[in-house]
């Protein structure tokens, strides 16, 4: 059987974001894959593009980004209402790059036919899709541009739905074409939605690259009791459709992704018997709760009510929140103080790198707050975090759990740059549920935060809850994508409600399927996976960074 074509339909994502992902994808992965999104207004240009002619604007002026891309061709535009798509997939080295654009302006070519465009076809001379080719009213509809080394492909298409073709033809030369104009399905009189493109160009590619066999994932569409549009809700604009009158904003966006909230479990509910640990308050742990007193230091260990608390500090691992307790987002499974956040503790990595002293902690976890008040949000400050403790104590294990920081590169370059033993990020959930689990984030910006720090040389690691209403093979798909990533180290635990103002347990997954998540992702190549009801981001820390590094001497001038 041939392996699947992982199709993920993205929502929109930043241009430099799926850059990111689809690289990582390029080159640590060895499946198949198709990304299928839109980008907010950019303008990006190939290795032999001529900006001097072709670019007729100043991009910022028109709100878009100008961003450089390892491709071949000139000049081209993305923005909303185009579908992009990225086949990131294994090919015979002797179909060659020309053979491989052949095969997406075929795959563009059938799609456009069954959509009712009777006049799609090549151009001699000029990749992409064009309509009625060869004669006076040529008109190019869908731009290619690819790259291939050692039989891998990355880039791929843009196909104009219902785009505002004025930044093509005001704006740019698109391709350095000047003498051919462009369209669009909506121009042509072809009404048809975004989801309706995606899925036939998702069948077709399926049918072209994987014999038929697909593993597919969406961040949300629609509503799945009434039909509802959520394109609104897909891209990260909002909750999508009318609000329903619920006693929780949280569980509106849930049963907006899809999950019937009325089959969940109560917050009344008795726990299974898997779900209960015991916390050991012996002498040692005592005594550490003192020195971090001492310090006026904030754990999330305690601060979280952690289940694991006196085994992590037994083993000598710690998770300190920097940052303060405040958080500027909040998302629907997170019980930390959303109010107004207080400014930076200057001399917070001094009493961090203190605390770590004394205790004498092998593995120290250094998690945070979202910052998104902060213009780096917070990356400096976790940087100074990583260098105190270095100073203090340079055989501790670092390890930090990070918010996304809008995603900006330059801001997660300053926290790169001090070279955390271990850069984790987490997931949180699958595809699908993102918009409703946390609402300022999203799947393509984690990813694209995990593909950035593996390119930095990073070990990474991610974790995600279950029972929040997500498939069996959606977690399996999940997994997929970050063993395609290069992710080292994954956890997964049970989701649990903190009140009943927050998303609520769609179910209690059994302790045999953590196990067999685990075996199932680490036979992906994950290298260690952490998997049970009660495992949380920083449990067994220690012995899952022991897992996948070997000890590294570490220079006290780096970063």
């Amino acid at each position: 059987m041939a392996n699947p074509l992982r199709v993920r339909w993205l929502g929109t994502v930043p241009y430099r974001e799926a850059l990111a992902v689809q690289t990582s994808l390029f080159e640590h992965g060895t499946g198949q894959h198709l990304l299928l999104l839109e980008h907010p207004h950019v303008f990006t240009y190939g290795r032999t593009a001529d900006l001097s002619t072709n670019l007729k604007c100043e991009p910022a002026a028109v709100g878009a980004e100008l961003v450089a891309a390892k491709r071949g061709g000139d000049i081209t535009y993305h923005g909303p209402g185009q579908l992009v798509g990225y086949p990131i997939l294994n090919i015979n080295n002797k179909l060659g790059a020309t053979g491989h654009v052949c095969g997406v302006e075929g795959l563009i070519i059938d799609v456009l036919t069954e959509l009712g465009v009777p006049n799609a076809g090549r151009l001699k001379g000029y990749a992409g899709v064009w309509l009625d080719a060869g004669t006076k009213r040529e008109r190019k509809i869908c731009a290619i541009g690819v790259r291939l080394r050692k039989g891998r492909t990355m880039h791929g298409f843009a196909l104009n739905v219902a785009t505002d073709l004025t930044f093509m033809r005001e704006h740019i030369v698109p391709c350095g074409i000047g003498d051919k104009p462009v369209t669009s399905l909506a121009e042509e009189g072809i009404d048809v939605t975004m989801e309706q493109v995606a899925a036939v160009v998702a069948r077709r590619a399926t049918d072209l690259w994987a014999a038929g066999v697909a593993e597919r994932q969406d961040v949300a569409w629609r509503h799945a009791a009434d039909g509802r549009d959520l394109a609104a809700f897909s891209r990260g604009e909002g909750p999508g459709g009318q609000a329903k009158v619920t006693p929780s904003r949280a569980a509106v966006r849930l049963e907006e992704a899809g999950v019937d909230v009325a089959a969940g479990l109560s917050i009344e509910t008795r726990k299974p018997n898997w779900l209960r640990p015991k916390v050991v308050l012996s002498a040692e742990v005592m005594e550490l709760k003192k020195t971090i007193r001492s310090l006026d230091l904030v754990t999330v260990c305690e601060d979280a009510g952690c289940p694991n608390l006196s085994d992590c500090w037994a083993d000598g691992t710690a998770t300190f929140m920097v940052l303060g307790e405040r958080c500027t987002r909040a998302c629907g499974f997170c019980l930390v103080d959303t109010r107004k956040p207080m400014l930076p503790s200057s001399d917070e990595p001094e009493r961090i790198a203190e605390a770590i002293d004394r205790m004498q902690l092998d593995h120290a976890v250094l998690t945070m707050v979202a910052r998104d008040d902060l213009a780096d949000g917070g990356m400096a400050h976790v940087a100074a975090c990583v260098k105190a403790i270095r100073l203090r104590r340079l055989t501790a294990n670092i390890e930090t759990l990070i918010s996304d920081a809008k995603g900006d590169e330059a801001s997660l370059d300053l926290l790169f740059d001090a070279r955390p033993n271990i850069m984790n990020h987490n997931v949180e959930t699958v595809a699908r549920l993102q918009r409703a689990v946390r609402p300022s984030a999203g799947y393509a910006r984690s990813l694209s935060v995990l593909a950035r720090a593996k390119k930095a040389g990073l070990v990474t690691k991610t974790g995600f809850m279950a029972g929040l209403g997500e498939t069996d093979n959606e977690i399996i798909g999940l997994l997929a994508d970050l063993a395609e990533l290069g992710v080292d180290i994954v956890t997964i635990g049970q989701y649990l409600r903190p009140t009943s103002n927050h998303l609520p347990i769609a179910r209690y997954a059994e302790p045999a399927e953590f196990a067999r998540w685990k075996q199932i992702g680490e036979s992906f190549g994950i290298g260690h996976i952490e998997a049970s009801p009660l495992t949380r981001s920083s449990y067994h820390a220690k012995s899952a960074a022991d897992a996948v590094t070997e000890p590294v001497a570490v220079s006290l001038t780096q970063g």
